[in-house]
């Protein structure tokens, strides 16, 4: 398949990458600075364009069978990052009828999880506390997908760790695993990947977690 990854410097979406060309795909890696990406293969190009420009993303996404971002922000100063950038994403997709579209969200943006005992639910409070702005953002963004014509999922992980792919994790469509805590950046790329041709995942949110 061809896929166009946006965010490919971060943790999630450099994963992204090297899964998708592990996988025998041919990526498209959108990138703000390519000085900071150092995923190489032969099935990859990396472009440089303006997140923000839905026009200049327009060639990046032209006849691709899925697009996956992991495009948010990366502190709370950057709040609102996800929704104005998405939207420059969506614009250039709705142009050139692509359709399917994966994203990254966060657990705590989702409904709460059946079953959860007092700690989680105290600890749920506290970091969505935190990060308001954060999640806020979030929330826009994923307000702007249920508004578009894409074939969108939103991918929603807890706390976020740097371990390696796994394979072995829950899903939950609809919905959030109970006391799932930390999910590894990998598998949440890992679980993307699932997803692009899982019909069930079309126009629903994902949480995933150990």
């Amino acid at each position: 398949m061809k896929f166009t990854v946006f965010g490919a410097t971060g943790g999630i979406g450099r994963e992204v990458v090297r899964q998708a060309l592990d996988g025998g795909h041919e990526v498209t890696a959108v990138v703000r600075d390519p000085a900071r990406f150092t995923v190489t293969g032969d099935r990859l190009q990396v472009v440089r364009a303006d997140l923000t420009d839905p026009e200049a993303l327009r060639p990046a996404v032209t006849g691709r069978d899925a697009v996956l971002s992991g495009l948010g922000a990366r502190s709370r100063k950057d709040a609102g990052v996800a929704a104005r950038l998405t939207r420059a994403v969506l614009s250039a997709l709705e142009a050139e009828g692509v359709r399917r579209l994966l994203v990254v969200s966060a657990g705590p943006v989702g409904p709460e999880p059946e079953g959860d005992g007092v700690l989680d639910r105290t600890m749920r409070g506290i970091v969505s506390a935190a990060l308001k702005d954060v999640y806020a953002d979030l929330r826009a963004m994923e307000a702007e997908l249920a508004l578009s014509a894409t074939d969108w999922t939103v991918v929603r992980p807890p706390r976020l760790q740097d371990k390696p792919v796994t394979g072995s994790y829950r899903a939950v469509v609809g919905g959030f695993p109970p006391r799932g805590r930390f999910i590894g950046r990998a598998d949440v790329a890992h679980s993307m990947l699932a997803m692009v041709a899982d019909a069930g995942t079309v126009k629903q949110g994902v949480g995933v977690a150990y």
